[in-house]
């Protein structure tokens, strides 16, 4: 076996482990994920369709919802009719309305044909997606706005809920088209994100996932915000900057959706292969995540805890960075301890060591896991240490380390002379290893 054969080797079962929590928590979980007809279009929905294959095979209950949209142009171009719009908002004459029924017809069956495919040495070899579709989606007309009859133009009025969930039980992929049905026989034109969103609340599912043309929502600066709360991302639409026109389309659905009950809403790119295995399958993700609160949180360790401490510390004491703590160790010590979380999933840890004679805490096993780190969660979780140290009246804060002496120098510590540890503290420091000793006092 060469080494480059082993490494990969490596690489992959360490990869493969990381995305067992995540299979495990998906399984049996309901996603809604909406793309555009110009996924279709582009020729790039074969791809999508292996991601939809493995997800389905992981016991996820799909729903998908497709767009028609350049489909739609396409015909209305052919026939030399006019694509008329209304506060964003397509017009639907009768004529548009036949031309709408014809491009949403024939680009469903293409999304079917696609999805049926198993062929013999592909992603979907053997796969046996069954899809579901039928009048699931009641509708109305939008109506007039504004003095403007928008005809067949219209809204999602109810999601049989019901029915969708017996063919989710039936383990069959759900497809709905951008169309509804009124109770009188009508037929309207909807849009992908309104029967998305609705549909994803509709079912409470545990996520909405948008397929859209940029790669999230992004600051000012132009950075990706990979995560936002409600309250960030009506921030992100009330600001006066000019969004992109998918992320002003689907952000207030996000927004929308969480605000309803949906646990978690996706915004990612449609041009990435793999966006929505990337976006699911590891930590950081790849597009921007709209969630109701922060994921995070910081609380007291329990015993339940120990596992995934010692996950956290064994690779730094490995290392040399931390001293060896045993597993009776840390069961003794666990009222010393807090976890920080991140979506329910354990990421850092940091034990705190009163010395109440001399009004001084030690800051110890303080660990944050790699794929967090240089986020900004070491400094939250060094702000609540120091915060409880305070509020348990210790006047300073103090840290042994032989490796990170500038992040703390960086954050207002001190290096001082072991001669300066509070006296038990001191009686047990270890020479051969000649750890640094920084100190901070506390206000």
């Amino acid at each position: 076996m060469s080494h480059q054969f082993a490494q990969n080797a490596v690489e992959f079962v360490a990869w493969f482990r990381s995305v067992a929590p995540y299979i495990n928590a998906f399984r049996g979980k309901t996603f809604v994920v909406a793309f555009g007809g110009e996924v279709v279009a582009d020729g790039k929905f074969v791809e999508l369709t292996h991601d939809f294959n493995l997800l389905a095979s992981l016991g996820v209950r799909l729903v998908l919802v497709h767009g028609a949209r350049p489909q739609i142009e396409q015909h209305l171009s052919r026939n030399n009719i006019a694509d008329r719009y209304h506060q964003g908002v397509r017009l639907t004459d009768a004529e548009t309305m036949l031309c709408v029924k014809e491009a949403v017809g024939r680009t469903r069956l293409e999304v079917e044909a696609l999805l049926s495919m198993g062929l013999v040495n592909s992603p979907m070899a053997n796969a046996d997606i069954r899809v579901a579709g039928g009048n699931f989606i009641t509708s109305q007309p939008i109506g007039i706005i504004n003095g403007v009859d928008l005809m067949h133009t219209g809204c999602v009025r109810k999601v049989d809920v019901a029915a969708i969930n017996n063919r989710l039980e039936f383990n069959e992929v759900v497809l709905l088209s951008p169309l509804g049905y009124s109770p009188t026989g009508e037929v309207f034109n909807l849009t992908l994100e309104d029967v998305a969103t609705t549909t994803a609340i509709a079912l409470d599912a545990d996520k909405l996932i948008f397929l859209m043309d940029t790669d999230g929502v992004t600051d000012k600066q132009g950075e990706l915000l990979r995560e936002l709360t409600i309250v960030v991302a009506n921030t992100v639409l009330s600001s006066k900057r000019k969004l992109p026109d998918d992320v002003g389309l689907f952000l207030p659905c996000a927004v929308r959706a969480c605000e309803a009950g949906v646990a978690r809403t996706h915004l990612i790119s449609r041009h990435q292969d793999g966006a929505l295995l990337q976006e699911l399958f590891s930590d950081a993700g790849i597009g921007s995540m709209v969630v109701e609160s922060s994921l995070n949180s910081i609380r007291d360790a329990t015993i339940d805890d120990v596992g995934g401490i010692l996950k956290l510390l064994q690779p730094l004491e490995a290392a040399g960075i931390l001293v060896r703590r045993s597993r009776e160790l840390l069961e003794r010590e666990i009222d010393r301890f807090v976890v920080m979380e991140h979506d329910h999933r354990i990421i850092g840890c940091a034990a705190l060591y009163p010395f109440p004679d001399a009004k001084a805490a030690e800051l110890a096993c303080m660990a944050i896991h790699p794929n967090y780190r240089s986020l900004g969660y070491g400094d939250a979780l060094l702000k609540y240490m120091s915060d409880e140290a305070l509020a348990q009246r210790f006047k300073k804060l103090f840290v042994l380390t032989t490796r990170t002496a500038h992040w703390f120098v960086e954050r207002g510590f001190n290096e001082v002379e072991p001669d300066q540890l509070p006296k038990e503290k001191k009686a047990l420091y270890n020479f051969e290893r000649r750890s640094m000793v920084f100190m901070k006092t506390l206000k």
